[in-house]
């Protein structure tokens, strides 16, 4: 009777541990899953922000800053789910790897949604000014950055630590376009004063653009230590000068 009682117990054990291990797969599953989504939500908030700007398009403006809830609403859950798991199933190795760069990443998009409404915002503003052809260069580097956020969109949901490094080291062709793009604004200001306010517009976005490579970048970092455990180099490779960059101003004699 002691021994079918041990069968039984230890059979029962199993099907504990079987349904325990499956539920735990499908909640780290369904993380993953999440952050798919916010992830595309982000992307085509971008999308549409940059092409605002490139079509003086209000209505897709409209769109990407109506888009920006969901994408909150979205990371509050990602979190809650996260913070759940860890508290109940006490995750280790990969599994916490896992779980840790799921709420670092749903963090970082909601940041590009933020920034995608912020640019989307200045499109409202510009697309009620006069044209001018340096939206043209905003629009490449936006799409610049976009390619950064869909690559390394891809290294997530594929678990791809060498694409996540590719991202990481491609951030610097963001911050070159960046710096060329700060140059011109700056000189067409100090050519033309009536343009201040308009090209003030133009440098908010075109920061606003930089800084969402950046996001991308740290997901980038993310995805490599969730694969690999192992950490990118510290020093970043940035080539933003913009902080250091002066141009020569002529006073006009009176």
């Amino acid at each position: 009777m002691r021994m079918k009682w041990r069968r039984l117990q230890t059979g029962n054990n199993s099907k504990m541990t079987d349904h325990t291990v499956k539920a735990f797969g499908e909640q780290l599953e369904s993380l993953s899953s999440g952050i798919a989504q916010m992830g595309g939500l982000a992307e085509a908030q971008l999308a549409g922000a940059i092409e605002a700007i490139a079509r003086r398009d209000t209505r897709l403006a409209e769109g990407a800053i109506a888009g920006d809830p969901r994408i909150d609403e979205l990371q509050q859950q990602i979190e809650a789910q996260a913070l759940k798991l860890l508290a109940l199933r006490q995750p280790m190795a990969v599994d916490l790897r896992n779980t840790l760069a799921a709420i670092k990443t749903a963090s970082e998009l909601e940041r590009i949604g933020d920034l995608a409404k912020n640019i989307a915002k200045r499109a409202l503003v510009l697309n009620r000014e006069p044209p001018i052809r340096l939206t043209q260069s905003l629009a490449r580097m936006g799409r610049a950055s976009l390619n950064q956020l869909r690559l390394v969109l891809d290294a997530y949901s594929d678990r791809d630590a060498s694409g996540a490094e590719a991202v990481w080291r491609n951030d610097g062709e963001i911050d070159e376009i960046y710096n060329s793009l700060f140059r011109e604004l700056l000189t067409y200001m100090m050519e033309d004063p009536r343009t201040i306010s308009l090209c003030t517009h133009l440098l908010f976005v075109a920061k606003n653009i930089e800084r969402t490579g950046d996001h991308a970048t740290n997901i980038a970092e993310t995805v490599y230590h969730m694969v690999t455990g192992g950490h990118l180099a510290m020093e970043r490779p940035k080539s933003d000068i913009t902080s250091s960059t002066t141009v020569p101003f002529e006073r006009k004699p009176t």
